[in-house]
């Protein structure tokens, strides 16, 4: 089949479905202008300072700078929380978030993004699931509490030329230590995932009720390399009996049954948009 009928193919699934499951992982944002860091070189095009410093994507998101080189840790961290509250979603959200709207049995969406986009975009904050985190809420690096606060009024002063930040570093309102992203990282003990336990459970709450309802999984932009998305796209397929539709450019392989597209996420979207149109 060509390309074209796998878009239809797509559409027709999509059209009689009772209820989306959307789910993306850094792919996502890439029509949006954020930076790809896929492998080290994509990272260390968007961060060159890191280059030098010889510190990999894997090496500089873990907690352990927020101990050793917290001005460093903030510079990363800081850098990226300005970068994502000045984005502004590609359209393809939107059209997205108009296809779920229409749905009798509504949507979720779950992302390992931090980033904020399903928001910014307009997707309804209850039905998002963000398995990693988000950058715009903190906590304390200890952590003293289990206490999660938003970040909104919280700006960081961040050299790109040496990618670190300046003083002072956001603090915890309770014991004074420093605070950190409520983000999920590599070999992270002090990540209070609270937060992301309840949107989950609100997640399958969903998804249990809806037995005997046609549902239809879209994955979006989610690699190999951190299969989280993945592994929640393919088995949420295979227990709930849905059909999986893979948009990728690069690694758009699924199991038998089911529908790769592989075209970049804006362009799946659009195209698939408007094939629904025709039907």
């Amino acid at each position: 089949m060509n390309i074209q009928g796998v878009i239809e193919e797509a559409a027709r699934e999509i059209k009689q479905a009772d209820a989306l499951f959307v789910l993306a992982g850094a792919g996502i944002g890439v029509d949006s202008g954020l930076p790809d860091f896929r492998g080290d070189e994509g990272f260390w095009k968007a961060y060159p300072p890191l280059e030098k410093a010889g510190i990999s994507f894997t090496k500089m998101a873990n907690p352990r700078w927020f101990k050793t080189n917290p001005n460093l840790a903030w510079g990363f961290y800081g850098h990226r929380l300005h970068l994502y509250r000045d984005t502004n979603p590609h359209d393809g959200f939107r059209i997205l978030r108009e296809i779920c709207d229409k749905k009798p049995d509504g949507y979720f969406a779950f992302t390992s993004n931090v980033d904020g986009q399903f928001q910014k975009a307009g997707f309804d904050r209850e039905k998002i699931v963000e398995c990693h985190g988000s950058i715009h809420s903190f906590q304390c690096s200890e952590p003293c509490t289990k206490e999660i606060w938003r970040g909104d009024d919280i700006n960081i002063d961040v050299d790109e030329s040496t990618m670190l930040a300046a003083d002072p570093l956001p603090k915890c309102p309770h014991c004074g230590a420093l605070a950190r992203p409520n983000i999920l990282m590599f070999g992270d003990w002090s990540w209070l995932s609270y937060r992301s336990d309840l949107q989950e459970k609100r997640m399958y709450d969903w998804l249990d009720s809806l037995k005997g309802k046609k549902l239809v999984i879209i994955e979006i932009g989610a690699g190999k390399a951190v299969p989280t998305v993945r592994y929640q796209s393919e088995s949420s397929s295979i227990r709930r009996n849905a059909k999986l539709i893979r948009i990728n450019p690069r690694e758009s392989d699924v199991p038998a049954g089911n529908i790769s597209l592989p075209l970049p996420a804006f362009e799946g979207i659009k195209n698939i948009s408007m094939a629904l149109k025709k039907l």
